[in-house]
This record gives C-alpha cells, sequence and structure tokens, in this order.
C-alpha cells in the first residue's frame, strides 16, 4: 500500500531584505548539533577551523549577480538556497542549501533545488555545480534533481603555525618558477588535461579563455571551496618544466594561492603533472602567504591554510601532508548539465556503396 505524503502548504520565493534576521537563526540552526537541520556543511573532524565554515559564507558576500531562494511556511522560514553565477560562463555554484525540520527538510531542500533549476532554465545556465558532504542525504538529493557525481575532494588543512620563510628570487628562479600570465593558457590547458582524467575534464568544459583570465575572480582549475577565493587575493605562479619540452612552453605544475581577507583560512590549489613533484610549488606557495600576511596588517588572519585536492591528484596529497597538511574532510563533487552536447563535424573515411 502507497502512502501518500500531504502537499505541503509552504511557498518558495526569493529571499528579501526583510528576511536577514530570520536567515542568521537559520543559519545557526545547521550549525548546531541535534538541530534537525540539514544543510551542505561538513561536520569538520580534526583541528577546528575557528568560527569559518567550508561551505557557509557570509551573507555580506553575496552580490547582485547572485540568487538566493527561501521556503517560507506559516510565516517561519524553514529553507534557503544561495548560488553564485559565473557570468563568464553561464555556470551556476549552489554553495548553501539548508532546511529546518527532521521530517521536513528534506522535501523542503529538494523543493529549493528545483526552484532554482525553473529559474536556471529561464535564465540559459549552462551548468549546475555543488559540493557537499555525503551525510543527511546530501548526494541522494542532489542525484535526484539530475545532478551526476563525477568526482571527490579531500580537504586538507594547516593549523595555525609558522609558515615557511618566502622564497628569495634566486630560489624561486632555480625552482623554474614565476607569476602566471595570460600567455600562459596553452601550456596551463595542456597541463590540465594531462593532470586530470579525460571524463572529468570533459565535464568541467574548461576553456582557453578560462585560464587567460587573470585576477581575483579567477575560479579554474574549479574546486569543492572556489567559492572562498571572493574573500582572497588570488595570485597564481607556474613551474615551468626543464628544457620547455618541444615548443619552450610546457609547464610541470600550477599553484593558485589565495590570501584571505575575512576570518577563513587561506588557500592554496597545486595542480601537476602525474610525474612532476610539487614539493617546490607546495613550499613556494605557503612562503608566498607568509609574505602577504607579514607585509601590512590588512591580511593578519591566523586561520591557517586548506588546500583541496582530488582524489586522482595523487600524490599531491602526500606532499601537503609532508608539509603539516592533514585531512579533515571528504566532499562529493557534483554537476548538472543542461547543454545538450552534439558531435563534431570531422572527416570520417569515404566508402564505396
Amino acid at each position: 500500500m502507497t502512502v501518500t505524503r500531504p502537499k505541503k502548504q509552504g511557498k518558495v520565493r526569493p529571499a528579501r531584505l526583510t528576511d536577514l534576521a530570520a536567515l542568521g537563526e537559520l543559519s545557526r540552526l545547521c550549525q548546531t548539533d541535534d538541530s534537525g537541520a540539514r544543510s551542505l556543511g561538513l561536520p569538520v573532524s580534526g583541528p577546528p577551523i575557528g568560527v569559518f565554515s567550508l561551505f557557509r559564507l557570509p551573507l555580506g558576500a553575496f552580490r547582485p549577480n547572485d540568487l538566493m531562494y527561501v521556503y517560507e511556511e506559516g510565516g517561519r522560514i524553514a529553507g534557503l538556497i544561495r548560488v553564485e553565477r559565473e557570468s563568464t560562463r553561464d555556470e551556476w555554484t549552489i554553495v548553501e542549501l539548508d532546511g529546518v525540520g527532521m521530517a521536513d527538510a528534506g522535501d523542503i531542500r529538494y523543493r529549493l533545488v528545483n526552484q532554482l533549476l525553473r529559474e536556471g532554465a529561464k535564465r540559459g545556465a549552462a551548468r549546475f555545480h555543488v559540493a557537499c558532504a555525503d551525510v543527511d542525504g546530501n548526494v541522494e538529493l542532489m542525484m535526484q534533481a539530475g545532478f551526476i557525481r563525477y568526482g571527490e575532494e579531500q580537504i586538507m588543512f594547516r593549523p595555525d603555525g609558522e609558515l615557511p620563510k618566502p622564497w628569495s628570487d634566486k630560489a624561486t628562479a632555480a625552482a623554474r618558477i614565476r607569476p602566471a600570465e595570460q600567455t600562459d593558457a596553452l601550456a596551463l590547458q595542456r597541463l590540465y588535461t594531462a593532470a586530470t582524467p579525460q571524463p572529468v575534464a570533459r565535464l568541467e568544459a574548461i576553456r582557453l579563455p578560462d585560464w587567460e583570465r587573470q585576477g581575483n575572480h579567477w575560479r579554474v582549475p574549479r574546486s569543492s571551496l572556489a567559492p572562498i577565493l571572493r574573500f582572497a587575493d588570488i595570485e597564481a605562479f607556474v613551474q615551468e618544466a626543464p628544457g620547455g619540452g618541444k615548443d619552450g612552453t610546457a609547464l610541470d605544475g600550477f599553484v593558485q594561492v589565495g590570501v584571505a581577507k575575512e576570518d577563513q583560512p587561506h588557500y592554496l590549489k597545486v595542480l601537476a603533472r602525474p610525474d612532476a613533484d610539487p614539493t617546490a610549488l607546495i613550499g613556494f606557495g605557503l612562503g608566498i602567504i607568509e609574505a602577504r600576511t607579514t607585509k601590512g596588517s590588512e591580511h593578519r588572519h591566523d586561520h591557517g591554510v586548506i588546500a583541496p585536492v582530488r582524489t586522482y591528484e595523487g600524490p599531491i596529497d602526500h606532499r601537503l601532508e609532508e608539509a603539516a597538511f592533514g585531512t579533515i574532510a571528504s566532499v562529493t563533487l557534483l554537476m548538472k548539465e543542461t547543454l545538450v552536447r552534439v558531435a563534431e563535424p570531422a572527416l570520417v573515411p569515404a566508402g564505396v556503396r
């Protein structure tokens, strides 16, 4: 016998300024154990990261280009979904999804996700991304909404403490490390392709123009922690291959450094060829963070350094462990693509009929 669940009387609507107090209380509940609330956040095991939560950013980060919907029932806010929109790629990233109520939180969050997908269809969103802990039915909920699971990431954390000293110009040159430039786009694309399985590279569809965009809103390579880059000054560096390869542009590795401007950890993302040793890049990146945080008081935040590493990117995780990082969480990456893929025109052998 099938039991039909009565339809909930609540409604999903865009968030208003008058909802801020209620949204703050909702976020507080989602960080409280045994509250019956569900979110994308993690029960962080290991070293605490202060008041910073991996997947819950301050409402002050909200921009006009972003979207936020709430679930309201009986005059009470019982759910929230917040998405960051990348206008240059028409991609949307869900960074917060909360629901309150032990029995109803799943239904509330499902309705919020579907509302977002409908809105994305109207506005021409190409892809939807979300990263979440595999708890509280997060992964199952997203897969029911049409998302596919395509990767796993380890979140590695280096607690507060003394960082390695900044590298000298001589040591940097000896390690063949230099700042990334727009002209490195083709070499970075080749590096990414060499370090990333073909199915993942096909889904993420990073293009040359994406590597050319330097600055504080650079979102490649994508990671589960990319949203925190809004609160950081971003720099990128490359490590040239010995001899530069056949055309003189080959790269052994890439490091993206985000120096925090808020109460959150600094950010380190390393990409390297499978046969290259990323030890120098990691040490250099930590030295950059040390140099930027001691240069002036505007970056004097001591909340450690956080680094996402995908499961296929070994041995980067081992090199990070040697640099005093430890794994604090595992994150699932999911994506929903709205574009219809068609075969590209290609020459084929002629046949005789």
